[in-house]
């Protein structure tokens, strides 16, 4: 049919260029090992940082949930999909975060969709990084604000933005990624907070890659800068490090307020189901009685990037536990990924949109999970599929 020709074009297209993204099929939980399309592989690609999305604990909350409140919420959270374990969580987060207050909502992309429309609009400009996250970036198209983007990580470039930009708006918001999910490296929080107050603009965070994985006890990138009270808004997922689904928003008090009465996504979608909700919470009993989790991420990351450099691979300028192998360009990374496939190793090509054209990388993602002999063998395969395919 003459209407779908021109997606069979680009997709054939994307074939051609070594962009179509093959997605693998898993049949079993997620842990340091994985079935993928009915093969035992190690895996280096998921983002449970802290191997909790198997957890005992996570899975029994989550199965008492379901039988205190059943499978779904019926509502959104303004009609009568308001639980008290949602409110419980809640809670628990501002706790945990040591913030005012804090609003969950389906995922973290949710959140950024819910949040940064709910503050700035059409009069208003929003200061962006550059490489922020592809839910911020619709966020902020959403909001329908003016968007000036700053240099990555560059709060210098930022200042002059700002300047340039004086007298053009009625309100301003200025957001970051915190800990950048391709690259690994973390936004420099505190000069940020610095400009921010300096302008009495509004500071946002993305803490996605953060939390779990920042901070004392895995409390994201405020704490890890000290900024309790000082950044209004610290956006987040429990898709990651705190293995299950859902988003948060912490912050300022009269912005969690609003966000309850202008959060689109909050207002117009149904409520995070009960049992994600108490695997959540059993997820913070975790972090707050314990470092073990994060300690174990930190350790097993450390050893493996440094004997990756070791080897000859150029691992970027990651600061966290992400761990880029750049390649270049996307077949190369294709052929890689399909060469550790067939030799156990499970680790996703990442090229053209998600990241610039020419910066193609395998992304290996590091877990407390991953046991010394895990992390051994992945860096012998690694080794011998980079000689193999002249990397190193």
């Amino acid at each position: 049919m003459k209407r779908f020709e021109w997606m069979q074009k680009e997709i054939s297209a994307l074939k051609d260029k070594g962009l179509f993204t093959n997605i693998r099929t898993l049949s079993s939980p997620q842990d340091a090992w994985l079935t993928v399309d009915g093969k035992k592989v190690l895996n280096f690609c998921s983002n449970n940082y802290l191997g909790l999305a198997n957890h005992p604990d996570l899975k029994k909350a989550a199965r008492a949930a379901i039988d205190t409140y059943g499978v779904g919420p019926g509502a959104v959270r303004t009609i009568a999909g308001t639980m008290d374990i949602h409110k419980k969580l809640e809670d628990r987060v501002a706790k945990f975060k040591r913030a005012e207050a804090a609003i969950t909502f389906q995922s973290g992309f949710m959140a950024n969709l819910g949040t940064i429309p709910a503050l700035v609009g059409k009069k208003d400009v929003i200061f962006s990084d550059e490489l922020n996250h592809a839910s911020i970036i619709d966020g902020c198209r959403l909001s329908g604000a003016r968007i000036a983007r700053f240099k990555h990580c560059d709060p210098n470039h930022l200042k002059q933005v700002i300047k340039e930009n004086e007298g053009t708006y009625e309100k301003a918001l200025i957001i970051t990624d915190g800990v950048f999910s391709m690259d690994g490296d973390i936004a420099p929080l505190d000069f940020l907070q610095e400009i921010a107050q300096a302008n009495d603009i509004l500071l946002a965070v993305d803490d996605a890659h953060g939390e779990g994985v920042l901070g004392n006890g895995g409390r994201g990138i405020v704490d890890h800068f000290n900024l309790h009270g000082q950044v209004d808004i610290e956006i987040g997922t429990f898709s990651k490090a705190f293995g299950v689904v859902g988003g948060m928003v912490s912050g300022n008090a009269v912005i969690i307020q609003w966000l309850k009465q202008r959060g689109r996504p909050f207002l117009f979608s149904s409520a995070m189901t009960p049992p994600d909700v108490a695997a959540c919470i059993a997820g913070i009993d975790l972090l707050e009685k314990s470092t073990e989790y994060v300690d174990s991420l930190w350790k097993n990351a450390e050893y493996f990037k440094t004997n990756m450099a070791k080897n000859g691979f150029d691992i970027g300028q990651s600061q966290t536990p992400i761990t880029p192998i750049m390649l270049g360009e996307a077949p190369l990374a294709q052929a890689m990924s399909k060469d550790l496939f067939d030799n156990g190793i499970f680790a996703t090509p990442i090229g053209f949109p998600t990241v610039p054209k020419g910066k193609a990388r395998i992304r290996v993602m590091i877990s407390a999970a991953h046991r010394q002999e895990d992390l051994d063998q992945g860096l012998e395969k690694f080794a011998e599929s980079g000689k193999k395919l002249g990397v190193i």
